[in-house]
């Protein structure tokens, strides 16, 4: 898990100031390998919208004071698939509405 200091009399952290990954490595290739090939395959079959995010071993933020998790793969529906040139460093809840990924 990750770990996070927050100082409640300042703003919530950006992506850029979290952590984004908490430096597992992975336990076998299948886990590396079918987040990835999910991934392609939604890139594929959702090739026209731009309303879907997949992550791949990214952390998810969901509280200031909590830790984050970080998990295989996730889904996130509802946010913008591009988010710059950069793309995502991190899933930040309350940099994306507050859409939970699943």
């Amino acid at each position: 898990m990750v770990n996070l200091t927050y100082n409640k009399n300042r703003p919530l952290p950006s992506a850029e100031e979290l952590p984004s990954s908490d430096e597992t490595p992975v336990d076998n290739q299948l886990q590396n390998d079918i987040p990835n090939l999910l991934l392609n395959l939604l890139a594929s079959i959702w090739a026209g919208r731009d309303d879907w995010y997949f992550g791949v071993d990214m952390a998810v933020y969901y509280n200031p004071d909590e830790p984050a998790f970080v998990p295989d793969g996730f889904l996130a529906v509802g946010v913008n698939h591009d988010t710059g040139e950069r793309g995502r460093l991190s899933y930040v809840l309350w940099g994306e509405k507050y859409i939970l990924p699943i």
